[in-house]
């Protein structure tokens, strides 16, 4: 089993790597959108071994538009895709201000209400179905869709993500080889019989240490990546044990097989799930805002410093709202 699970990390890992550092934002997205996917019915058929059936296109659908709803809120509206295409993205004619996370899950919460009004599905199966489709879009994949967030986020978005992923990675690969050689006491015998606190613990100093090598390579202080780091390694050993409650519930071992020694796609991605927006909303909320107030944002485009962002009032019928940008030259 463990040389399955190695051979399986070393052919994946190199992939996801090359994919965060050196991929476009709009290519991490459909991958993150094809994870999701596999992810999302693997949770449903774990519903399924309990008797509740799924929403599956329905909630499928709405997951890949929270993926776009992300993608969109991090890019512009000139998009290269190579070097001598460029795609000019206008969208104000299809739904407009729909297109967000709250207009994604509206529109969710009405699909789920008139298809179980006008479902041919016995009424006994109401409440479960609408209870498992909305489980699965909220605990799957609406955290999920972060990562595209965090890609997307700057100079340093792809080194932050794969920041967020290597801090789960490595404690993983602490908890399971540190607990199965010293392990001793439990840390939930009633969720994983097999987790123990000196995984726990091995997996958290396996993170800081993740935070002090990356040092070296993000402009990020050290204190700073050291929080995330242990934020985000507690955010996924919670996601872990949450998702080993679900199997428990469901009676299963492991959510799928398509993975030799992990599992399936959620056994491997169940600790990244709540991990990655913990990592976002401290990168949001506690770095930035300490980096630069909060009306000085820089970054660097067409070789002007961007130094300021006010929202005021526009003009136009169609954008309530405009950016008024100043720029040093």
């Amino acid at each position: 089993m463990t040389w399955k699970r190695v051979a399986t990390a070393a052919v994946l890992i190199p992939f996801a790597v090359g994919l965060v550092l050196w991929g476009s934002t709009a290519l991490l997205a459909l991958a993150v959108g094809l994870v999701t996917l596999l992810a999302l019915f693997e949770y449903f058929s774990l519903g399924e071994a309990i008797g509740h059936r799924a929403y599956r296109f329905w909630t499928a659908t709405c997951a890949l538009i929270l993926v776009y709803v992300q993608w969109r809120a991090t890019s512009g509206s000139v998009y290269g895709l190579s070097r001598n295409l460029t795609v000019y993205r206008n969208t104000e004619w299809f739904a407009g201000s729909m297109l967000s996370i709250e207009g994604a899950l509206l529109l969710f919460v009405l699909g789920i209400a008139a298809i179980t009004l006008f479902t041919k599905r016995p009424m006994v199966e109401a409440l479960p179905a609408a209870g498992i489709s909305c489980s699965g879009l909220i605990l799957v994949a609406f955290p999920l869709s972060f990562a595209i967030r965090i890609h997307g986020s700057g100079s340093q978005g792809p080194q932050l993500l794969l920041f967020a992923m290597v801090i789960i990675w490595v404690g993983d690969t602490a908890a399971y080889f540190v607990g199965r050689a010293m392990g001793k006491h439990a840390l939930a015998p009633h969720l994983s019989p097999k987790k123990t606190w000196e995984g726990t613990v091995a997996s958290f100093l396996g993170s800081l240490i993740v935070a002090l090598v990356f040092a070296r390579y993000m402009t990020v202080p050290l204190p700073h990546l050291l929080g995330m780091a242990a934020v985000g390694n507690v955010a996924g050993q919670v996601g872990d044990l949450l998702e080993s409650a679900y199997k428990r519930s469901a009676g299963i071992k492991d959510s799928g097989s398509i993975l030799p020694g992990h599992g399936g796609v959620l056994d491997r991605i169940d600790a990244l799930i709540l991990a990655i927006p913990v990592v976002w909303y401290y990168w949001v909320l506690i770095y930035s805002p300490r980096s630069y107030p909060f009306w000085v944002r820089r970054d660097r485009l067409g070789g002007n410093a961007f130094r300021s962002s006010r929202l005021c009032r526009g003009s136009s019928a169609s954008s309530r709202w405009r950016r008024e940008l100043t720029w040093k030259s």
